[in-house]
């Protein structure tokens, strides 16, 4: 086929004449390309050797010792070697020394030496390097002249440099092969490249001609136009490219906008010009043009070089304005509803759970809130049913100055009002209109038209209800909105407060628990500690923040003038914990009047706790536990010395009087209820003034410290000598007391007292009758020192029985003590561990009378026992107090002659 049949067939395809097309174009660029690199070698090498004779001149006219050879007689002799090689070496035809005259010193053809320079030599004689094209000895010559100066400027002799054009044109000629091979490669190159292009246009043009691409463009261009939805095409400059009449309709358009940038396009709002021109993606964002509502959708259009531009859809849903907004309000009711589940109800304080109420309705719902509460539940009660006790419990709103009622205002409701009436029907109750509702204006005239005034213009109304109990009410106020509350406010309202209520009545039953627990253990606590001389006692008692629990203390009198102190700590907390305590001290104070050692007594409490485990099943079925702890300390004031043991409770702080504080090494015994192991007592010896420091572990246990922290802390707390126990109370309250303590905390402090010498008499008895009365003297005479001669026959009678007693049935060695403190104490202490026991005696008895005769004359009498026996004491009343001894002595039939 001939290229004239080539070209003489029309293409079917757009495709055939884009390549046939682009084949031409890419011949006549490769040969266009060919010529100008022909031309561009040739001056460039023209250009190369030029350069390259000026810079041999130059090199050859600066060489080290050209002046000194100049000078010579025959300068031609030493230069002609040299200028050959280097002719050679530098790659030019010739290198010509002369003089200034033009005479050649040096030539390729030694016959040209010593004959005239054939060139322009007038330039370089004035120091400049001339470069020119001539016809030389060689031929066509390329060449530049040099100057050579001597030391003082002046030019001495000339060098000229050069190639012949025959060279340089040879040079082109090598290197046009190379020139050709890469433009035929390039012609093929491009040529592939074309097909391939014409192959994927044919594929995307699906082999169509110019007129069914005209029909199918033509067929697109009625559809873009014809659809109900907008297409609008922006170039990556922001430019509109196409807009459809849809587009041009609800984005109101001109019909002169393409080809203009979009934020220039007039009657298009501002965000949606900026979505446009912004090349992102976005995907039905809404956007308002006049009264419409526009959904658009933009991608962008991808190009071999990147972004070329963007695609944005845009469709009118007006019509769904109207849905949306309804489902926003129903999505921001179920947000408020979630919010409410979680903020309302984080603590178990009856008006803290009010305020969360008020505090989640403010402002998304109502502009103020507030929450009224029958006043017996604010305490944990039952509300009577009534609505003229209402306490005003929170308040909440936009602003501060409003004139409704303040917090903590009790609110008698008329039954007119719409609070009222709900209360009565247990509904919640409408008022769109405030200024015209005369019912609540009844109210509070003065007040109800202050609030009208202040903008407050409708109110919904809703019971708090618990279990078909109303507990108060919640009243939501609008004052900015113009529009009154609806119907579907009333239904959000309902909602809200029936997830408010059940927290309200679940903190009323915390409180009330809460209330009894504390009302329990406080009456199990002592109320006031009992009248003793042998210590100066303070305490103090906190419950934990979450409840109540089992920490308790007590201080005992025991005979001789003892005291014994106690602290203890029942774990958990609640009802259980307290009745626990209260059986645990109960159990301490019956043990105490045994007059026990220390760690014999935690060995019955011990038992004690190891029972109640045993007899109260746990929440599986099986026995519970009640881990306890406990610490028992005995003070005599006569001997000054303490006995103490300790069930896994804290180490007691020993204050001594000069301020020093220790933490004395008692035995550590296991927690009560475990059983197994025995407890050990301890003793120390007080001087007088000494303070002892009883506590439980919530006073020094706290999860924002370590515990080592916490002793320390009240080592530095209680190191002032000149403290009382109140005044240490306070201040080890105040030092490490947390905020709001998640434990209970018990705090004892004993300041230790001495019973002097000159109150205490005692004597050794020998065993012989005869002896008993030589000590009714003695003590009657102690007792006329002491100035209570008017307990002396009491003090002769028991010590009588007493004495007697001991001498008759126990064993050496006997003892008699008298103990003047706020009574007087007689005590008998012999080697024998049996104790006497009182009985009534029958008329025809001539003994048994002994004990019971005691029992009438003394206030207390018992016996205690000690490592070496035992001891009958019997303390007298007070002075003043006890019956007439002739009435006593009648009473049993006895005379003065008997008692002697």
């Amino acid at each position: 086929m001939s290229f004239r049949r080539l070209i003489g067939k029309r293409p079917r395809s757009v495709a055939g004449q884009v390549f046939v097309l682009q084949a031409a174009v890419v011949v006549l660029l490769v040969l266009g390309a060919i010529l100008a690199l022909v031309l561009q070698t040739r001056h460039d090498t023209d250009r190369a050797a030029r350069n390259r004779s000026i810079a041999v001149a130059e090199t050859f006219a600066h060489s080290p010792g050209l002046l000194a050879t100049l000078r010579l007689p025959d300068p031609s002799r030493v230069l002609q070697p040299i200028t050959e090689e280097t002719r050679k070496s530098a790659g030019v035809d010739f290198i010509v020394v002369m003089d200034t005259k033009g005479i050649r010193y040096t030539h390729p053809q030694p016959d040209r030496i010593g004959k005239r320079f054939v060139g322009t030599i007038e330039p370089s004689l004035a120091g400049k390097v001339h470069v020119e094209s001539v016809q030389g000895p060689l031929g066509h010559e390329v060449q530049a002249v040099v100057p050579v100066t001597a030391r003082d400027g002046k030019v001495v002799a000339l060098v000229s440099a050069g190639l012949t054009v025959q060279n340089v044109t040879g040079t082109v000629n090598r290197q046009l092969p190379v020139i050709l091979g890469a433009g035929a490669a390039g012609l093929a190159l491009a040529t592939a490249g074309t097909a391939l292009v014409t192959r994927r246009l044919k594929r995307q043009t699906h082999g169509l001609g110019p007129a069914e691409m005209t029909r199918m463009y033509e067929h697109h261009d009625a559809v873009l136009h014809a659809v109900r939805e907008g297409v609008v095409i922006v170039s990556g400059d922001g430019r509109l490219m196409l807009a459809n009449d849809e587009a041009r309709r609800l984005l109101m358009l001109g019909p002169d906008g393409e080809g203009r940038p979009v934020s220039e396009l007039p009657g298009l709002s501002p965000t949606t010009a900026a979505l446009l021109s912004s090349g992102r993606e976005a995907t039905d964002e809404i956007h308002i043009a006049g009264e419409r509502l526009l959904v658009v959708n933009q991608r962008p259009t991808d190009g071999p070089g990147g972004t070329m531009g963007t695609v944005a859809t845009v469709r009118d849903s007006t019509e769904l304005q109207a849905l949306t907004g309804r489902a926003e309000v129903a999505r921001t009711r179920l947000q408020l509803l979630y919010d409410a589940g979680v903020g309302i109800g984080t603590t178990l304080d009856v008006a803290r759970t009010a305020q969360e109420l008020a505090d989640v309705a403010v402002p998304r719902f109502a502009d103020f809130a507030t929450v009224d509460l029958a006043d017996p539940v604010l305490n944990g009660d039952e509300p009577n049913g009534s609505g003229s006790d209402m306490r005003r419990t929170a308040v909440s709103g936009i602003r501060d100055d409003h004139p409704l009622y303040e917090r903590g205002r009790l609110i008698d409701f008329l039954p007119s009002t719409p609070q009222a009436r709900g209360l009565g029907t247990g509904r919640a109750e409408l008022v769109r209109d405030l200024s015209a509702a005369p019912g609540w204006q009844a109210q509070d005239p003065r007040r109800t038209r202050a609030i009208v005034e202040y903008g407050i213009h409708s109110l919904i109304t809703v019971p708090l209800q618990a279990r078909g109990v109303v507990l108060g009410l919640a009243n939501f106020w609008r004052s900015e909105k113009p529009g009154p509350f609806e119907d579907e406010d009333v239904s959000l309202a309902e909602e809200l407060v029936a997830r408010a209520a059940v927290s309200v009545d679940n903190a009323r039953r915390y409180t009330r628990e809460h209330a009894l627990a504390v009302t329990l253990q406080r009456s199990l606590l002592p109320r006031a500690l009992p009248e003793q001389s042998a210590v100066e006692v303070a305490h103090r008692y906190l419950p934990a923040q979450s409840g109540v629990g089992g920490d308790w203390f007590d201080v005992i009198p025991l005979p001789g003038s003892r005291v014994a102190l106690v602290v203890g700590d029942v774990v958990g907390h609640g009802l259980h914990a307290a009745a626990t305590m209260g059986r645990l001290r109960t159990a301490v104070h019956n043990f105490s009047t045994l007059d026990l050692p220390p760690d014999e007594l935690l060995g019955h409490l011990d038992d004690l706790v190891g029972r109640i485990d045993q007899d109260e099943p746990g929440g599986d079925g099986g026995p519970s536990m009640t881990g306890a702890t406990c610490l028992y300390a005995v003070y005599d004031p006569v001997s000054r010395r303490c006995a103490m043991a300790r069930a896994g409770h804290p180490l007691p702080a020993l204050v001594h009087p000069d301020g020093t504080v220790e933490f004395p090494e008692l035995p550590a015994g296991p927690p009560l209820g475990l059983g197994g192991m025995p407890f050990e007592t301890a003793e120390l010896e007080l001087a007088e003034g000494s303070r002892l420091v009883f506590y439980t572990d919530g006073l020094i246990e706290d999860r924002h410290r370590d515990i080592d922290v916490g002793i320390e802390l009240l080592r530095e707390t209680l190191a002032h000598a000149d403290r009382t126990p109140e005044e240490t109370c306070e201040d080890v309250m105040s030092a490490l007391l947390p905020a709001r303590p998640k434990d209970d905390v018990a705090l004892l402090i004993a300041r230790s007292r001495a019973l002097g010498a000159d109150r205490v008499a005692d004597w050794d008895v020998p065993p012989d009758p005869s002896a008993v009365a030589g000590m009714r003297a003695k003590a009657v005479e102690t007792l006329e020192g002491w100035g209570l001669s008017e307990q002396s026959f009491a003090i002769e009678l028991i010590l009588s029985e007493l004495l007697t007693n001991a001498i008759r049935y126990g064993t050496a060695p006997i003892r008699v003590r008298l103990l003047h403190d706020q009574t007087v104490t007689c005590e008998v202490a012999d080697g024998s561990s049996t104790s006497p026991h009182l009985r009534y005696a029958a008329t025809t008895d001539e003994g048994g009378r002994g004990l019971f005769l005691v029992a009438q004359m003394a206030e207390r009498w018992g016996t205690r026992y000690t490592p070496d026996g035992k001891i009958i004491w019997a303390e007298l009343p007070p002075q003043g107090a006890e019956p007439h001894p002739d009435a006593a002595a009648a009473m049993f039939g006895f005379t003065d002659e008997d008692l002697l």
